[in-house]
């Protein structure tokens, strides 16, 4: 695909990132892959260089995820770890808190999970149940969590919670990190018909009491300090999904280049050809879209960031999706071997359209931040 929007930087990181997914592969060691990418120092590439990371942004991380998914070997924990919960404790934690968790965080040495969706909340930030109280110096948090992905391998998680507000009353979000084996903090795995490494999981955080330190940031600040973790969820996601469908692509064109019926490879022929064709462009496109809310966010533009982040999700979802779809098609009964590993692409790449927020509540955000028009809810 093409680079010529990028920075001689971009594309040396792009390559090198490249050939480590190449050299990993499809039928990689997961643990493997995490801590080499870690060593080489790509895991941290956004985080600050005082704590170990690269110095980078979003533009460097979503290189990172792109080119391993493109190479077979996406590392999910990426959208989570670096990403939301690094991004989060680099701009709003404590000296403290940055130097306990940001080197390990940029080595790979370190994981941190994100709770945010609730079983009634779905989509709906507002709607978290998860409470925070004051008892004393200490924090306790009550609540439920659903679809939190990879808890089991994490060392802590950013929980998402809300905590009454002493001048109005209402309850506004804030941001605790809960160690895993803190007592009260349960979680039941979900059996999913998606085979990924990191597994989802239902929290319970029964009367689970944390250290007044476990708040990140200020318990003033709200929503502010939950979007800067937002945002970068959703590039990230373009990023995962945009490496997917040219994983999928490539494996699709490879063959249709090869593969003969009537002396022909099936790829001349335009009903193959076509459709791969406007994959290609439909990712390019995509890309784009990322690399915009890449730039806005690493820029400091929030707002910007969060109407691009949401638009480069969407187009990236629906771009793989189409991406996985006829490149099964094109493979024919091959596409569903597990030989070939496309079959598999079908249920992750779903993943994209519904997590971390559906198509629809993207369609919505457009609708009413971007055209102004009114609200349905």
């Amino acid at each position: 695909m093409s680079t010529v929007v990028e920075t001689e930087e971009h594309r040396a990181l792009r390559a090198a990132v490249a050939a480590l997914g190449q050299r990993h592969g499809r039928a990689h060691d997961r643990e493997a892959l995490w801590a080499e990418a870690g060593k080489l120092g790509y895991l941290g590439v956004n985080l600050p260089e005082d704590y170990g990371g690269g110095g980078g942004g979003m533009a460097e991380l979503s290189i990172v995820l792109e080119e391993l998914g493109a190479a077979g070997c996406p590392l999910l924990m990426m959208v989570v770890s670096p990403a939301i919960c690094g991004t989060v404790i680099a701009r709003f934690g404590t000296r403290e808190q940055k130097a306990r968790w940001l080197p390990g965080l940029a080595d790979g040495t370190r994981t941190m999970a994100f709770g945010i969706t609730e079983p009634d909340a779905g989509s709906n930030s507002h709607r978290i149940t998860t409470t925070a109280r004051r008892d004393g110096d200490d924090w306790v948090l009550t609540g439920r969590k659903v679809f939190i992905s990879g808890v089991d391998i994490a060392d802590a998680t950013l929980v998402v919670g809300r905590t009454e507000d002493a001048r109005t009353g209402k309850l506004k979000p804030c941001l605790f990190v809960v160690p895993r084996d803190t007592p009260g903090f349960g979680r039941r795995r979900i059996d999913m018909e998606l085979d990924a490494h990191e597994k989802q999981f239902e929290l319970t955080l029964d009367d689970v009491r944390l250290p007044g330190d476990a708040l990140v940031g200020e318990e003033d600040a709200g929503l502010l300090q939950l979007f800067a973790g937002l945002n970068p969820e959703r590039i990230m996601t373009a990023a995962f999904a945009v490496g997917m469908g040219r994983h999928a692509l490539a494996r699709a064109v490879a063959y249709a280049g090869e593969r003969q019926v009537w002396k022909t490879p099936i790829g001349a022929h335009q009903a193959v050809a076509h459709p791969l064709a406007q994959s290609h462009i439909e990712l390019e496109l995509a890309r784009l879209m990322m690399q915009k809310a890449a730039h806005l966010y690493d820029a400091g533009d929030d707002i910007g960031a969060g109407e691009a982040a949401n638009m480069a999700k969407y187009a990236a979802a629906e771009a793989c999706v189409a991406a996985v779809d006829r490149s099964v098609h094109t493979l024919g009964g091959n596409g569903l071997t597990r030989e070939f590993g496309l079959a598999s692409l079908i249920t992750a790449s779903r993943v994209a359209r519904i997590a971390p927020v559906s198509r629809e509540m993207i369609l919505n955000y457009v609708s009413h931040q971007t055209l102004g028009l009114p609200k349905s809810y």
